[in-house]
């Protein structure tokens, strides 16, 4: 992987290694990310015909979409989706998927295939199922998933306290979407659970700051997912996780 100082080995309490690439600025690290996620979606195109990415939604990944954006590689043999999604109006700020589709599906990207993670079944169970089966549309294992942090440990949309979150970090489920709620947002989510996150080929991790660096820390030395949910990610020795930082 592309880095601009030698990478770091954060270790977590089980002894699993974490890569860790430090950039100078957020514009480093997002073309830095870039060209590391169109080598691997170019590999797979190579090996497979096709490819797929994952991408979370929030302000971080603005600069890395762009940058990506514009790569060389097969865009129509890749599609891409979301880790996760607000229930609602998909043109509102809000919206992951506007993010996306703003950001990254504009250039050469435009070609690419998008998944959506709303549904136009009203009935919030029947919108999971739907949902579920739009993406059994996607190779898997994913072959690049791009996740965020916020600084309350959270990713995707598994936060401390939600309801549904003991359900999303089972790992006994089977990989899929489940609906989240958190006290006092009046946005129902839907997400990605543990198993589905974790059925990646790689997984890097975008974030920004000294203080999202000290949660992630914290993450890595054995917090609970339920208090860090992001902890479901680092603290597992199943797929490799290369974490971007940039203060």
């Amino acid at each position: 992987m592309t880095t601009t100082h030698a990478p770091q080995a954060l270790r977590n309490d089980r002894g699993t290694g974490v890569s860790n690439y430090t950039f100078i600025d957020s514009a480093t690290q997002a073309e830095s990310l870039a060209a590391d996620v169109a080598r691997l979606l170019r590999a797979a195109i190579a090996e497979r015909g096709t490819a797929s990415l994952i991408v979370s939604g929030g302000r971080s990944p603005t600069q890395f979409f762009e940058a990506l954006s514009t790569a060389d590689l097969a865009w129509r043999d890749v599609t891409v989706s979301l880790t996760d999604e607000r229930l609602i109006d998909t043109a509102t700020g809000e919206s992951n998927e506007r993010l996306v589709r703003t950001h990254l599906l504009i250039n050469a990207a435009r070609d690419a295939h998008f998944v959506s993670l709303r549904s136009a079944v009203a009935d919030a169970g029947m919108a999971l199922a739907d949902r579920n089966r739009a993406l059994l549309r996607l190779v898997r294992p994913f072959d690049v998933l791009v996740l965020g942090m916020g600084v309350d440990g959270h990713t995707a949309s598994m936060f401390a306290g939600a309801d549904g979150l003991a359900a999303a970090l089972d790992p006994a489920a089977a990989p899929a979407l489940v609906g989240l709620n958190l006290a006092g947002d009046a946005q129902a989510r839907i997400s990605l659970n543990r198993a589905a996150l974790l059925d990646s080929r790689c997984i890097c991790l975008l974030i920004q700051g000294r203080e999202k660096r000290e949660v992630l820390a914290r993450a890595c030395d054995g917090t609970p997912p339920e208090e860090l949910p992001v902890a479901t990610i680092v603290q597992q020795r199943q797929v490799p996780v290369h974490v971007y930082w940039s203060p």
